[in-house]
């Protein structure tokens, strides 16, 4: 497993998606679509979405500080 970044490819809003599916191996497109299908039952995703958002680094800047 990689580590936990939003890439700075393949992202379509924010990248928390891309990040994920690469962390835990799977399609970026897999876990659009396990997101997209979850906000269709009650519970807080938006929130948990813009929270990884901010809490995520970016590729390129998570390279920067090595």
């Amino acid at each position: 497993m990689s580590s936990l970044v939003r890439p700075s490819g393949n992202r379509w809003i924010a990248g928390v998606c891309s990040g994920l599916a690469r962390r835990f191996g799977i399609s970026p497109n897999t876990m659009r679509l396990i997101f997209a299908i979850s906000c269709l039952l009650p519970g807080p995703q938006f929130v948990i979405y813009i929270v990884l958002w901010v809490l995520m680094p970016d590729e390129n800047k998570a390279h920067s500080y090595r």
